[in-house]
Formats: C-alpha cells, sequence, structure tokens
C-alpha cells in the first residue's frame, strides 16, 4: 500500500481504521514521516501503541480513538483504508474533498462511483489507488 502510494518524505499518512497500527509504523519506519491511526477500538490503540514503542517510532506516530466520519483528517497526503465497501462509499465525499494530488489507497474494496487511477494484485490481495483529482 505504501509503495503502490509512492510515499515520500514530507507526507502525512492517514491509516483510517488502523488497528494494530502496522501501516502507521511501516510509514514512520521505511520514511521517517508522521502518521496517524484513525480507531474506534480502544484495545486496537493500546495494541498499537505498543507496537510503535517496541519499533522506536512513538515521535512519529499517533493513534486517535474517533470516528472516521467526524475526524478531521484535511491535512493527509496519503490516506489508507482496509474498510467495508459501504463505509468506502460513505467516506468518498470526505475524500474526494482532499487537496488535490493525495492519494488514497484502499485494500481490497473499491469506492463505488470513484474509478481507481491504479490497481495491483499481491499474494492474491487487491490494493487500488486513487488520486484526489483538481477541482
Amino acid at each position: 500500500m505504501l509503495s503502490l502510494a509512492q510515499v515520500r518524505n514530507g507526507d502525512v499518512l492517514y491509516d483510517l481504521g488502523s488497528g494494530d497500527g502496522r501501516i502507521v509504523i511501516a510509514a514512520a519506519k521505511r520514511y521517517g514521516i508522521h502518521a496517524v491511526g484513525i480507531e474506534s477500538d480502544p484495545q486496537r490503540i493500546a495494541e498499537a501503541n505498543e507496537n510503535a514503542r517496541r519499533e522506536g517510532v512513538t515521535d512519529l506516530v499517533q493513534f486517535r480513538r474517533a470516528d472516521l466520519f467526524a475526524t478531521d483528517f484535511s491535512e493527509a497526503s496519503v490516506v489508507t483504508l482496509y474498510l467495508l465497501p459501504e463505509l468506502n462509499l460513505k467516506l468518498r465525499p470526505k475524500l474526494r474533498a482532499l487537496r488535490p494530488g493525495t492519494r488514497v489507497v484502499s485494500h481490497q474494496w473499491l469506492i463505488e462511483g470513484w474509478d481507481p487511477d491504479r490497481q495491483v494484485e499481491m499474494e492474491g490481495h487487491r490494493i487500488y489507488l486513487w488520486t484526489v483529482p483538481p477541482r
């Protein structure tokens, strides 16, 4: 997901539904960028924070217990998702309203009504990439 998004120095990544924090932590470790995980389950946030501590990236990552639909992630230049199609669809207006050039990457599920710029298959999983278009 990170390589498909072409994550680079200076990016700010938001992982919506971040679970154990693996995407956020990998972004911080590999690219040295600031990354934020949004998750509703407090146990998963505790697990993610412990994983970040163990990997030595607590200065670059943050995990927030929040509602995806009420969260402001407008500072993101990369957004990653592993959410069900109906959640992706509900998020579509917020995602398309992000700054032009922001990359959105979804693991496994399309965003209905928004054609991906690229899709790849890796180890039996589909990954989709969209770039927010100019207004």
